[in-house]
């Protein structure tokens, strides 16, 4: 491979012709410029430069030569590029603060729940990872009420049943599973760990659980149909295509968004002013439709599960076109405010899906994801209908703290939490669980605790008296 110097790099900084330093090689970014999902000026700012300490944080170190043509590297740089920067060695207030978190952190086994490691998250990692993990759209309304909405369900367990052992075994997809949980997929997973970007599907055994693979539909629908045929020739088992993402929600209105911004506002701000806009360059397909399920289908035999769904009517066409299965998902209430919480709307759609003559239990599956904190959530989404639950949060708060230790810990806490729900409800099998079980005359009674509006509250101000107006004037 070609050996270049920084000279000849360095003047390959225009937007027609730039070059950037990656991990010590040379890439020719020119082609891929206009259709990078953070935006131009991120790339812009190292042109001709090493951009690694940019990219590093975000990225998989394979994830150029996965998605781009082999001659975009157009060689290697020349010894001294590839070092460190003494710059960014040198310790920021922030890194001191977040080095002193990590040494003061909790013992694993003092982690109890799913906000625990939420609140240890908080303080481990940098303002701009946990501003980004943690905000929602807008005024962050479907977020709180992704969780809220749960409790608003109650409970109404057996007694006097023989709950020693309990079974939580199912089957997904076909494929069963230890219990009706699984993890869902998370974007920059490198800021919260260096491996957080690791290929999963290289690194599992044959006795791991299955994996599924979270599309987003590029307009290069040769791209497209290339990254499924690679997944499903390594052994995924299941092609989820995200249908909620048309345009990425409105992300700057809250107090989280506002310190990313001011927190980084060159690296992770470029990927969050691109994500607010409405063009996300030829990353997202706007015009998928409902016809678009034949093509998939035409090339693949992974089943095809859609992931966004909020409304029945939708669920039902799910079904229609050929669909394996469906998420009821609003995108972890980061994509329209104000939809609704998917647990709200499980028993309409599973209402509307055996209308339809669909066997959910065999034939179809139902999955649902945003707002689950406890294993009791679980027990509420399978007493609806859900046949399993994802995770995303809790499961990225666990990698931030403990790596994969973590998540191996929130796991097992989801499964505790569900094994004590299943015994103190009366329950030893999740084909005990019914709908009987709970109650949810109040599911669509939002009662939320609304963001104070203080531009309208101080817009105007109050009538003054005419005599107090004279008074005040001599």
């Amino acid at each position: 491979m070609n050996i270049i110097s920084l000279q000849e790099i360095a003047q390959h900084n225009r937007r027609d012709d730039i070059w950037i330093i990656l991990h010590g090689k040379v890439y020719d970014l020119t082609k891929f410029l206009p259709n990078h999902p953070g935006g131009q000026d991120i790339i812009m700012k190292y042109a001709g430069k090493d951009g690694t300490a940019a990219f590093e944080p975000i990225h998989s170190l394979d994830i150029v030569e996965q998605f781009l043509p082999s001659d975009v590297c157009v060689g290697e740089a020349e010894v001294s590029a590839a070092a460190d920067n003494e710059a960014r060695l040198l310790e920021t207030e922030e890194d001191k603060r977040v080095r002193l978190a990590r040494e003061n952190m909790p013992r694993i086994e003092e982690m109890y729940n799913a906000f625990d490691f939420q609140s240890v998250a908080k303080l481990v990692l940098k303002e701009n990872a946990y501003s980004y993990f943690s905000s929602g759209s807008s005024d962050d309304m479907t977020l709180r009420e992704n969780h809220n909405a749960y409790h608003r369900i109650w409970f109404r367990p057996r007694v006097m049943v023989d709950v020693s052992k309990i079974d939580m075994t199912t089957t997904l997809l076909g494929a069963k599973v230890s219990m009706p949980l699984y993890i869902s997929a998370t974007s920059f997973c490198k800021l919260a760990h260096p491996d957080g970007e690791k290929e999963i599907v290289n690194a599992r055994v044959h006795s791991d659980p299955p994996q599924w693979l979270q599309l987003y539909i590029n307009t290069d629908r040769k791209a497209t149909r290339k990254m499924i045929q690679q997944a499903e020739s390594k052994g995924i088992q299941g092609l989820f295509i995200t249908v909620d993402r048309a345009v990425v929600g409105p992300r700057g209105k809250s107090s989280n968004d506002k310190a990313l911004l001011k927190q980084n506002r060159d690296e992770m701000s470029s990927v969050v002013h691109r994500e607010r806009g409405s063009d996300l360059g030829t990353f997202v397909d706007p015009s998928m439709n409902w016809s678009d399920i034949a093509w998939f289908r035409s090339f693949t035999k992974m089943p095809i599960i859609l992931k966004g769904i909020q409304r029945s009517e939708d669920a039902v066409l799910a079904y229609k076109y050929g669909c394996r299965g469906i998420v009821l998902s609003n995108h972890g209430g980061r994509q329209l405010d104000f939809s609704p919480s998917p647990i709200e709307i499980l028993p309409e759609v599973m209402d509307a899906l055996k209308r339809e003559g669909c066997d959910t239990k065999n034939k179809f599956d139902v999955y649902v994801d945003g707002g689950i904190r406890r294993g009791s959530d679980v027990f509420k989404a399978l007493a609806l209908g859900a046949r399993a639950c994802g995770i995303g949060r809790p499961a990225l708060y666990a990698l931030s703290c403990y790596g994969d230790k973590g998540v191996e810990r929130i796991l097992e806490l989801f499964q505790n939490e569900l094994q004590m729900c299943m015994r103190l409800m009366g329950v030893s099998t999740l084909a005990e669980i019914t709908a009987d079980m709970v109650d949810t005359r109040n599911l669509k009674n939002h009662y939320v605790a609304n963001p104070t509006d203080y531009l309208a509250m101080q817009t105007y101000e109050k009538m003054q008296p005419r005599g107090n107006i004279m008074s005040s004037k001599l």
